[in-house]
């Protein structure tokens, strides 16, 4: 028996849920996952899971057991990197998570280029809206939205995105603009839904936030179909500055109410604290790092120039109040 190999299995069927899905991640037949399980019980002498027609419970001994084992696989895994040079030129493999639509709009084009600069880095871009546990999953950086939870993991703040509500100029000449957000009641809007309703749309007015129910004509569950009703002038929208702002750069959408728009939501990269950095990974922060912090900076730079300016001082009260009531995660 091989007992690292076992090891493995085991945590890999602790994190699913089920020897199926240990199986399914280490790509190992089912049969092999369960036996692996059953040898390192019967050299251990103690039983380690509780097998149900639905999960895996741990036993006590079980439980002891997976954290111990998950340190020595750590410090098998870190022993294996200083050996293959990781810490002295960027080489391995990279598991980068991300936003789905703002992975893909805006982190993959960086990736790309980081990879033709370090060749011997290979890269996993896996995009999900849900937030991923960096630490159980092995995942080494992860690009996140949002107000971040108090955690032990190290963050570096690149810069912000703001919702943005917008319309064609079509739309705006045949319907004129709204003058407050409560003129939206007379509007023609588009939701960002799917089979559950998401009717309201949150502004700040003065030091209080302003719920206010929209009427939409039409409704779809992504973002590019938000963005591409709003440039057909089907009605008005509220989206993320970096959807909405190559159709602002192209004259086809312009942004409206900006004086009672809520808050940024700051982005940051998240990574697991290191005691010795892996290289790979410092590469990659230090090239994706400016270069998304450049893209964040363009966005709301370009955004804001199409829109009204807002006094600093109204901004500042806003937004105090509104973070003080509220805090949204998008992606």
């Amino acid at each position: 028996m091989d007992r690292f190999e076992a090891m493995r299995t085991l945590v890999a069927a602790v994190d699913g849920g089920s020897l199926s899905a240990a199986s399914r991640s280490l790509n190992v037949p089912l049969p092999t996952v369960s036996r692996r399980v059953s040898d390192l019980e019967s050299f251990l002498g103690s039983q380690l899971v509780v097998r149900t027609s639905r999960k895996l419970l741990l036993t006590e001994a079980g439980t002891a057991y997976v954290a111990s084992a998950r340190r020595v696989l750590d410090e098998l895994s870190e022993a294996e990197r200083a050996a293959s040079g990781e810490y002295r030129a960027p080489r391995g493999e990279l598991i980068v998570t991300a936003p789905i639509a703002f992975g893909a709009l805006h982190v993959a084009p960086i990736v790309h280029d980081f990879l033709g600069a370090y060749p011997d880095v290979k890269l996993r871009l896996v995009l999900s809206d849900s937030t991923i546990d960096l630490i159980e999953t092995h995942v080494d950086v992860a690009v996140r939205i949002g107000r971040l939870p108090d955690s032990s993991l190290v963050a570096r703040r690149l810069g912000e995105i703001r919702w943005v509500v917008c319309a064609s100029p079509d739309y705006l000449e045949r319907r004129g603009e709204p003058a407050t957000p409560v003129a939206l009641a007379d509007h023609d809007c588009i939701a960002f839904e799917g089979l559950q309703r998401y009717r309201e749309w949150p502004f700040v007015d003065g030091n209080a936030v302003q719920q206010v129910t929209i009427h939409p004509r039409f409704s779809i569950n992504t973002a590019d179909g938000v963005v591409g009703g709003a440039v057909a002038g089907v009605g008005i929208a509220r989206v993320l500055s970096y959807q909405a702002v190559a159709s602002v750069r192209a004259g086809s959408l312009l942004p409206i109410l900006v004086d009672w728009a809520p808050p940024a939501m700051p982005v940051h990269l998240v990574h697991a604290p290191h005691q010795q950095q892996p290289l790979k990974l410092r590469a990659f922060l230090d090239f994706v790092g400016p270069r998304l912090q450049q893209r964040l900076q363009a966005i709301a730079h370009d955004v804001a120039a199409s829109g009204q300016v807002s006094s600093t001082a109204h901004r500042s009260s806003e937004d105090a109040a509104f973070a003080a009531t509220t805090d949204t995660h998008s992606t």
